[in-house]
């Protein structure tokens, strides 16, 4: 042990290793939750249509979740066999949601956000506004989904 290491000068350095490890653990959250819109509108500039074959797609009555550049979205199939694609990322807090057929709309577990399954428009609960709306197009055996 160095002769000129007190007790009270490992003791301060100590003190001041532990306020920097927590000054990171709580920087760290704060520089994601800064820096993630930035990436993620980047990557999803990038991504702008994806196709899937007819075959993949959800039968009459049921949803299917896609990932669709840096976010998913959620694929419809009504009964009536049209179908509609909306982010599946709530506006609210940004959970997942999803289609419960059998109420007929899409539902945020986290908070309880209900949003319309035709028109993505908020129904109930704290979602802020309607979700992001994508353009679905059937073209020679493919369904053709685009950023609208």
């Amino acid at each position: 042990m160095p002769a000129d290491l007190t007790r009270r000068k490992l003791i301060w350095g100590g003190l001041g290793a532990a306020a920097a490890a927590y000054a990171g653990a709580l920087g760290y959250p704060v520089y994601r939750y800064l820096a993630d819109p930035a990436e993620e509108a980047a990557e999803l500039a990038k991504v702008t249509e994806m196709e899937l074959p007819e075959e993949e797609l959800p039968a009459a009555g049921s949803a299917t979740i896609l990932q669709f550049g840096a976010r998913k979205a959620i694929l419809i199939r009504h009964d009536d066999d049209t179908m509609v694609c909306f982010s599946a990322v709530c506006t609210h807090l940004g959970c997942t949601v999803a289609y419960q057929a059998d109420q007929d709309r899409i539902y945020c577990a986290c908070h309880g956000g209900v949003y319309d399954p035709r028109t993505g428009q908020n129904v109930s609960g704290p979602p802020p506004r309607p979700l992001e709306e994508f353009n679905v197009e059937r073209l020679d055996g493919k369904v053709v989904i685009r950023r609208a």
